[in-house]
């Protein structure tokens, strides 16, 4: 095994936020400031201009909202960034879920006005659990917010997370000014022309005494910034990077993302800070990224990505190796041996032909049912990558077609939304109706459209009395058996073939865990095969 440098400028990160706190601001504006893209597509713009690079679905750009996650890959000082976008809206949150098994650190967005809310603290716990490090980007500071003081007493109460902010900032809404670096020492200053707001060149400071402070800033705002950095300082731990990346302090950053303001030093603080990639939990051992063998796990399935050829893509968190196109792979749930002729990196929708790739490289493998999420890829080792869940769905409603005569092309569909992970779809074993199970009432919304827009099939939803549904598993396959026998009108099956139990009521499913120890009725089912 030898360290590559390769390996070592990778960053994969994630975005993570609640609705409206700038997340697709800001990843615009990190592919601006990394060369990625030429123009940013802000909210104002109009035509092609206002379509955000990460919101390509038809129904994303309708409706102002990220609801799966994307991928982009891109380079900047050195390093190579594969940054996904996730989901900010709850309902979509076990994609989110899902990316994040896939990525070695996070940034986290928060709106300077509202503070933690209740979408980040979720996202935050799922990051915390996987021990995954923390940038924080406090958003909208050109706008009247919460004092800075009280936003960090907050992430570090209710996160229990320790701070220590990277930049101060210097004024707020309309007397926002900019921000000191206080790890550089640099003033950050942001000129306002009209109605046009840009950030103009660091300028490199002899600390805080320096007089050229008190040249550049209005003489109540440097007194209060001497005052602030001064109390920062005493409250505050000094930045400390092993407890960074082992998930114990967040380095907080301000700006406004609208106004490309704070970006570019957000940025250096992923390239500086942020880890390589980390070491990749496997059933039989923990994976280096540094190891020769190419290893890697499907964390996504999305359809459709180019309309016109019907596609399916399965993207693929390389763990270890140096991947090169045309490598055979063993597909280990299936003991297949598979070539990657045209694997692909991306641009949100865009992508390139991928000739090679590294530990922490997301690649999209073009898939035609073969892949599912959770399967892992390696040169040859039986590895199963961990922690990759489905959960239970907690809204249930059968799907029908508008058209009776197309039952079938409704199947097709289903199978393939199942396989993406957009929601659970079961299949009754009596009646053969198809029920679609998930997390938020949005879901059956957006389903419902890209069914009609994508697939060219209209249907509609009807009410069903299941009240939830439990995978089944057991070590005694006579007694699952029986007991699939003695419940048939309660039976169903998911989009693999797993048996499904569909439970009418509280009490009709804590019976059958009762009257049937044998068998684990599981809320959560863990996506590789034992």
């Amino acid at each position: 095994m030898t360290a590559s440098p390769e390996v070592a400028r990778r960053r994969t990160f994630a975005i993570i936020a609640h609705p409206d706190a700038g997340k697709t601001t800001l990843t615009e504006k990190l592919l601006l400031f990394g060369g990625a893209i030429q123009l940013s597509g802000a909210v104002k713009a109009r035509g092609q201009q206002r379509r955000a690079r990460s919101d390509w679905m038809k129904v994303e750009q309708e409706r102002g909202i990220s609801v799966t996650a994307s991928v982009m890959t891109f380079e900047h000082q050195n390093c190579v960034f594969n940054l996904l976008d996730t989901p900010g809206h709850e309902d979509f949150s076990e994609d989110t879920y899902r990316t994040l098994t896939a990525v070695d650190s996070a940034v986290m967005v928060i709106d300077a006005a509202k503070g933690i809310e209740a979408q980040t603290r979720k996202l935050f716990e799922v990051c915390r659990l996987r021990d995954v490090p923390i940038i924080t980007f406090i958003n909208k500071m050109d706008r009247e917010g919460r004092d800075a003081f009280s936003i960090m007493d907050e992430i570090e109460k209710e996160l229990a997370l320790d701070v220590t902010p990277a930049t101060w900032p210097i004024g707020m809404g309309r007397e926002f000014l900019g921000c000191y670096n206080l790890l550089a020492d640099q003033l950050l200053f942001m000129e306002r022309e009209g109605a046009k707001d840009r950030a103009r060149q660091a300028l490199a400071c002899q600390g805080l005494a320096d007089p050229q402070l008190d040249r550049l800033l209005p003489k109540h705002a440097v007194a209060t910034l001497r005052e602030e950095v001064e109390m920062v300082r005493e409250l505050c731990p000094p930045f400390d990077l092993d407890s960074y990346r082992a998930g114990h302090l967040t380095p907080i950053f301000f700006g406004s993302a609208l106004n490309n303001f704070g970006v570019r030093e957000l940025l250096a603080g992923l390239v500086g800070m942020a880890p390589s990639p980390r070491q990749q939990k496997a059933l039989q051992r923990r994976v280096d990224p540094h190891e020769d063998q190419v290893t890697g796990f499907v964390f996504k399935i999305q359809a459709n990505m180019d309309p016109k050829h019907r596609d399916r893509i399965a993207f693929l968190r390389l763990c270890s190796g140096h991947f090169r196109r045309g490598i055979r792979m063993l597909h280990v749930r299936s003991g297949k041996l598979l070539n990657i002729h045209n694997p692909q990196l991306f641009l949100a929708q865009d992508r390139d032909r991928a000739e090679e790739a590294w530990a922490g490289d997301i690649l999209g493998l073009p898939n035609h049912g073969n892949l599912r999420i959770g399967d892992t890829l390696t040169e040859g080792e039986e590895l199963h990558f961990t922690d990759i869940p489905s959960f239970a769905p907690e809204l249930l409603r059968k799907v029908r077609p508008d058209d009776p005569m197309r039952a079938k092309h409704l199947e097709r569909t289903l199978r393939q939304l199942g396989e993406e992970g957009a929601a659970r779809v079961f299949k009754t074993h009596l009646s053969s109706e198809w029920i679609i199970g998930v997390l938020g009432v949005l879901q059956f919304e957006v389903l419902a459209d890209r069914i009609k827009t994508e697939y060219d099939l209209p249907v509609h939803y009807e009410g069903t009395p299941i009240h939830t549904a439990r995978w089944l598993e057991s070590a005694d396959s006579l007694r699952l058996k029986a007991f699939f026998n003695g419940n048939t009108a309660a039976m169903a099956e998911d989009h693999d073939g797993s048996p499904v139990f569909l439970a009418r009521n509280a009490w009709h499913l804590e019976t059958a865990v009762k009257e049937w120890p044998e068998i684990h009725f599981l809320k959560t089912k863990e996506q590789f095969i034992r």
